[in-house]
């Protein structure tokens, strides 16, 4: 049997059982404490850090840590904002994002953040990198100006034998998350959608589906990130 511990976010008691990641156990309490690199169902990296909250005072990603007896949890703050906004800003700015003409468009989290946290210009200047487009497989592309490399798809994309399907390639500033060219040789329409939808960003899309549902119509058209669980 599970045992429950109370904790608090933002002055609001909670309870979840005890080891639940906290980002789970604030979605449990009906608060949203927003992540890019998490996803439910494939162990936890806190690798972009915009999950990070105050617990007792010292900053710690929430998606990696797991609530105990008597957390003091802070989530809304004036600082916190700041550098999730930054976060966003960063991202936006290493990158090569035209949200107009993406395929992920209103149902992208980090186009849906940049709402959220009122990002109109970046506060960094862009480095406008010149990267390369993964056109060659039959059933994906890989766009490297788009990809966070939040590592999602290296961790959750997996083919019939267990393997990744997306591998990092070169080193330093110029790695880059690839198309494994063996493991992904036969994979189904089921998983190359299963790897459109686990990446945040419009860094993977799925070859001939374009605008099945148009834009308007989307995600995050219909309403905020994060409202779904706040309510």
């Amino acid at each position: 049997m599970a045992t429950f511990v109370k904790f608090t976010i933002d002055g609001k008691e909670c309870m979840a059982a005890e080891g639940t990641q906290l980002v789970e156990a604030a979605k449990q309490n009906d608060i949203y404490i927003p992540t890019l690199c998490n996803y439910e169902g494939i162990p936890p990296k806190g690798s972009c850090r915009i999950c990070t909250v105050n617990i007792n005072g010292r900053p710690a990603t929430a998606c990696t840590t797991k609530v105990s007896e008597g957390m003091e949890i802070q989530n809304n703050t004036e600082e916190l904002s700041g550098f999730r906004k930054a976060v966003v800003e960063m991202l936006f700015a290493e990158g090569n994002h035209f949200c107009p003409s993406c395929e992920k468009s209103g149902s992208c989290e980090l186009q849906a953040l940049a709402y959220k946290y009122t990002v109109l210009v970046p506060a960094f200047p862009y480095m406008n990198p010149a990267r390369d487009i993964e056109a060659w497989h039959p059933k994906l592309m890989k766009d490297h100006n788009r990809c966070i490399q939040c590592k999602r798809c290296i961790r959750g994309i997996t083919n019939a034998e267990g393997k990744s399907v997306f591998a990092f390639g070169k080193r330093g500033h110029n790695v880059m998350i690839n198309i494994d060219p063996e493991t992904s040789k036969n994979i189904n329409d089921e998983l190359a959608q299963k790897a459109m939808d686990i990446c945040p960003v419009g860094a993977i899309i799925r070859k001939e589906i374009g605008f099945k549902v148009s834009i308007g119509k989307r995600k995050y058209d219909k309403q905020p990130i994060g409202s779904d669980i706040e309510k």
